[in-house]
């Protein structure tokens, strides 16, 4: 890889690309799949992108929502509200210490898990890819992320003519 590497020419960053690919698929350059950007379809739209986020610990999840909103700020993507519960979600479990006897011998133990969520307006279909795949590669541990993604399509065309007079 790196023989490769050293033998392009940074000048053109065409022939580089297809390089990389090819030496990392083993596929000859010329049978090189095309990109969805150059096959002329048009980018999907999203109005709206609402993340959810869960952590044991409130501090890793602010950190995390800077980090991912300073991210859509770079992209020039709409932030929208970022909220979090006030109280976090208790789970409780009581168990006994002891295996047959003691009932009164007893142990608790307690998860409290925090929310954060999060919303971005007025996406394109690649905007939101890049920055999905970006903030889910940068997630911390014991952080679990969950995104919902609103498309905007155009109206079916029996739906956008006018109904005839009657």
């Amino acid at each position: 890889m790196l023989q490769v590497l050293k033998s392009l020419r940074l000048t053109q960053p065409t022939r580089f690309a297809s390089a990389l690919s090819s030496t990392a698929t083993n596929i000859p350059s010329g049978s090189a799949d095309v990109s969805a950007v150059d096959s002329g379809e048009p980018d999907k739209l999203y109005s709206k992108l609402e993340i959810e986020l869960r952590g044991i610990d409130p501090a890793v999840l602010r950190s995390y929502t800077w980090f991912a909103t300073t991210a859509a700020e770079h992209l020039g993507i709409e932030l929208g509200k970022c909220w979090s519960p006030r109280k976090a979600h208790h789970e409780r479990m009581t168990l006994l210490k002891s295996v047959h006897i003691y009932k009164k011998h007893r142990v608790q133990y307690e998860i409290r898990t925090h929310f954060r969520y999060m919303n971005f307006h007025k996406l394109t279909g690649s905007t939101l890819d890049t920055f999905l795949e970006y903030i889910e590669r940068n997630l911390p541990e014991g952080v679990a992320l969950q995104a919902a993604k609103t498309e905007l399509q155009q109206l079916p065309a029996h739906l956008q003519q006018p109904p005839e007079q009657v």
